[in-house]
C-alpha cells in the first residue's frame, strides 16, 4: 500500500509497550508523529528515541503525541526502554508499537526490500487530528532523523491550517511568511494582513507571521 499526503492514515490495533493500542482512538483530538525503527537494541534508534523523549514538552505544547514502532515484541521493548533511559538520560513516556506480525509496517509501507526484507526503514508520518497524513519522510537505516525539522514542519502545518499563508524555505516560527497567490483582492489582503506586506515581485508577497 502506498500512502500519499492527504490520505486517511490507516487505523490499526496492535500491541505496544503500554498495552493494546487502537491507533485512531489513541490519537483522539491530537496530532501524531508515527515513526518506525529497524530493530530494538540498535544504536541509531536508541539516540532517536532518547531525543523524542526529551522533546515531550515541545510535543505537548503543540498538541502532538509521539509513537514509535519496531517489529520486535513487547518484552524486548521493555528491556530496550531501560537502556534508552539510562544511556540517553531521559524518561520514555510514549508508546512503542510491537509490530511482530508486521501488520502496521505493511499498512504504512515501512519495509523497503532493497534495504531489508525484514526490518523497517526510518519512516516518519505526521498525522493531524482528522487522521489525515500531512507529512511523510523516509530516512535510510544508517541516518538518524532530524527532530528539529519534525517540530518545524508541525509548526508550519499548524500555522498554515489556521491562517491563509505559506511558509518559505528554511522558515522557523517567528519568521515572515508568504501570501498565497489565491488571494488577489486588495480588500481581502488588507483585512487578512493588517501588518501589511512587501512585494518584491507581484507573485512574491511577504508578510509578518500573523499570530506573532
Amino acid at each position: 500500500m502506498t500512502l500519499r499526503l492527504g490520505d486517511t492514515a490507516p487505523d490499526f490495533e496492535q500491541d505496544s509497550s503500554i498495552g493494546k493500542i487502537k491507533f485512531h482512538e489513541w490519537i483522539g483530538d491530537s496530532w501524531a508523529v508515527l515513526f518506525s525503527h529497524p530493530a530494538d537494541y540498535t544504536p541509531v534508534c536508541t539516540t532517536e528515541l532518547g531525543l523524542t523523549a526529551k522533546l515531550k514538552s515541545d510535543f505537548d505544547k503543540r498538541n502532538v503525541k509521539a509513537i514509535g514502532l519496531s517489529v520486535d515484541p513487547v518484552d524486548k521493548h521493555a528491556g530496550w526502554i531501560k537502556d534508552i533511559e539510562e544511556t540517553q538520560n531521559c524518561s520514555v513516556a510514549f508508546p512503542i508499537i510491537a509490530d511482530v506480525d508486521k501488520k502496521v509496517a505493511v499498512l504504512y509501507d515501512m519495509i523497503h526490500p532493497n534495504q531489508s526484507e525484514t526490518m523497517t526503514v526510518r519512516s516518519l508520518f505526521i498525522i493531524d487530528p482528522k487522521k489525515k497524513v500531512r507529512l511523510i519522510i523516509t530516512y535510510p537505516m544508517s541516518t538518524g532523523r532530524n527532530f528539529d525539522e519534525v517540530l518545524r514542519v508541525i509548526d508550519a502545518l499548524q500555522l498554515t491550517d489556521n491562517y491563509t499563508v505559506a511558509t518559505p524555505g528554511n522558515w522557523k516560527d517567528g519568521d515572515d511568511v508568504i501570501i498565497p497567490l489565491t488571494i488577489q483582492d486588495e480588500g481581502v489582503l488588507n483585512q487578512k494582513f493588517p501588518k501589511g506586506y512587501k512585494a518584491p515581485r507581484p507573485y512574491l508577497r511577504i508578510t509578518p507571521q500573523p499570530n506573532k
